[in-house]
C-alpha cells in the first residue's frame, strides 16, 4: 500500500474527504518526525512506540575494495510494534 492507497482508505473509513484524510496523515506523520527528532518517545497504545535510537561507532567493509573502515556513530528512527498490532498481523 502506498500513500496515495492509505489516504483513500482514511477517507473512507473517516468519511471524510480525500483532500482532508492525506491533511491528517501529514499532520501526523509530521508530529511524530518531529517528536522523534526531538528526542521523544511517541507511542500509540496498542500500535506501537517509535523513537530515536544511539548505533555505535563499528568497523565495517567498502563493498567495492574490501577496505575496512570505521562507520561513525549516529542517531537513527526506530518503531516497536504493539500487542495489538502484532496479534492483528499473527492472524
Amino acid at each position: 500500500m502506498n500513500k496515495g492507497e492509505l489516504v483513500d482508505k482514511i477517507a473512507e473509513k473517516a468519511n471524510v474527504t480525500k483532500r482532508e484524510a492525506e491533511a491528517m496523515l501529514n499532520a501526523l506523520t509530521e508530529s511524530i518526525m518531529e517528536a522523534v527528532a526531538d528526542g521523544e518517545k511517541v507511542t500509540l497504545v496498542g500500535f506501537g512506540t517509535f523513537e530515536a535510537r544511539q548505533r555505535q561507532e563499528r568497523e565495517g567493509r567498502n563493498p567495492k575494495t574490501g577496505e575496512a573502515m570505521t562507520i561513525p556513530a549516529s542517531t537513527v528512527p526506530a518503531f516497536s510494534a504493539g500487542k495489538l498490532f502484532k496479534e492483528t498481523v499473527a492472524g
